[in-house]
């Protein structure tokens, strides 16, 4: 359950990244909003998964999903480079993720 939790904890940080981007530095009240919000959740979540998750897993996983998750909106979403060397810095980011959680740590 713990790592289902911070899976949610990573999809609201990639949420949370997205809204600050289209909040244009906080001018944009619904954006900014969003962003808050998102990034309390997000917080509370990992926090959460944390209980019984240790805290080198759940950070790097957590950050993990927010990096690769931003990245791929940034490519889908806002017409970011999806150079090869990009998508190779991400893909080791995602190997780095499951080499953790294949650790057995948790």
């Amino acid at each position: 359950m713990a790592w289902l939790i911070l899976v949610a904890a990573g999809l609201l940080e990639v949420v949370w990244a997205y809204a600050m981007k289209r909040s244009e530095g906080f001018t944009q009240p619904i954006a900014s909003t969003v962003t808050v919000a998102a990034a309390l959740g997000s917080f509370v979540l990992l926090a959460l998964a944390m209980r019984s998750l240790p805290l080198g897993t759940a950070y790097t996983a957590w950050t993990g999903i927010g990096a690769v998750g931003a990245f791929v909106l940034g490519i889908l979403l806002l017409g970011e480079s999806a150079s090869p060397l990009r998508i190779a810095a991400a893909a080791l980011i995602v190997s780095g993720l499951v080499l953790m959680k294949l650790s057995g740590d948790a």
